[in-house]
């Protein structure tokens, strides 16, 4: 059986990634086909696979300009061949979906949520190009789902937007945690910190995280890049640091010694809510998507459920008054749902 995968681009590391990798790691003769990719990015992540890029690959400054080419993807994505594979796998954030494949070929789409820049945020958009661009690629993306035969959804929060936006059902199997949490013994806290890892967007709430903790005054690390970065470097006071891209090894590392673990933003699924837990620290998050699947309230952690400044310190103080009473054995055993081993299992079985 011949399987092919497809992913929208590789640029930097993050949870969708992560989950290409460890289908590579599962199908390993599979060549990846995806739009374009940084050397540095499949050099340390996936050395030994086969990577064939799009025509996109040659446009001179395509990772710093790419944002701005979201309407040329679909041609993109839509021009490779993938005529000589039994089964296609299409790791889906946003255009990998569109592959068109023969009759005989099986198009399983895991598929990480219907795009938000184009179904969830419409009034954001400003320019009327900007909006008839917006509009245009939602069709695109609506017909585009038709061709996949059967849908994966990451999380039951993926799984209702499947349902909602491409009406079309979907089986959950819910992403593996690919850090090696127990590499790292934990150690008494010297100076208690809070922890956020993200990307550094708008959509990441972070800067709510900087003002509350700005008024609180307790410690707050960062570890993550993004636009907004210099931005939020500016808004922060001493008590917060920015850490930057972090290894793996270093992640692990600063969850096992943090007090808790912040995560503000609304997420499909969630990973890192699922890495700290498995790193024994409980999680505050905002109460809505996938992180609502993952956390027990009094259990593993605590929710608040507006993303505003006094909301989260109210959260915050809820969460210190039970640090002692979060259950060890139970962020285990959440862990344990996450592995590696049931994911892998679980795609084969689709196969």
């Amino acid at each position: 059986m011949k399987i092919a995968i497809v992913h929208d681009w590789m640029v930097q590391l993050g949870g969708a990634e992560r989950v290409l990798i460890e289908l590579h790691k599962t199908f390993p003769e599979a060549p990846i086909y995806t739009l374009f990719a940084k050397k540095e990015f499949t050099q340390a992540h996936l050395p030994e696979a086969e990577i064939k890029k799009s025509f996109l690959q040659k446009v001179p400054g395509i990772f710093n300009i790419y944002p701005k080419l979201a309407i040329f993807m679909p041609i993109a994505i839509e021009s490779f061949d993938l005529s000589g594979f039994d089964v296609v796998i299409s790791s889906s954030p946003f255009f990998a979906k569109g592959v068109v494949t023969r009759p005989r070929t099986k198009h399983i789409c895991y598929c990480y949520s219907p795009a938000r820049q184009l179904w969830d945020d419409a009034k954001n958009q400003q320019g009327i190009f900007k909006k008839i661009g917006q509009h245009l690629l939602r069709i695109w993306d609506r017909h585009a789902a038709d061709r996949v035969d059967e849908f994966v959804a990451i999380s039951e929060t993926a799984q209702q937007r499947i349902k909602k936006y491409y009406g079309r059902e979907s089986q959950v199997i819910y992403p593996p945690l690919t850090l090696d949490v127990a590499s790292v013994q934990p150690r008494p806290i010297e100076e208690p910190y809070y922890l956020i890892v993200s990307r550094l967007y708008p959509n990441k709430n972070v800067d709510v995280a900087i003002e509350t903790f700005n008024k609180l005054g307790y410690p707050l690390y960062i570890i993550g890049e993004g636009p907004m970065r210099t931005e939020l470097e500016k808004q922060a006071k001493q008590n917060i640091r920015f850490l930057g891209f972090q290894p793996d090894s270093a992640v692990v590392t600063w969850y096992k010694h943090a007090k808790a673990f912040i995560m503000p933003q609304e997420e499909d699924f969630g990973l890192t809510a699922v890495e700290a837990i498995a790193s024994g620290v409980p999680v505050l998050a905002l109460q809505r998507g996938g992180a609502t699947e993952i956390i027990q309230a009094g259990v593993t952690g605590e929710f608040f459920n507006d993303p505003r400044p006094e909301v989260l310190a109210e959260a915050v103080f809820r969460l210190n008054k039970n640090l002692e009473n979060y259950d060890k054995a139970a962020m285990l055993a959440t862990a344990e749902k996450f592995s590696r081993e049931h994911f892998n299992k679980e795609i084969k079985n689709i196969i």
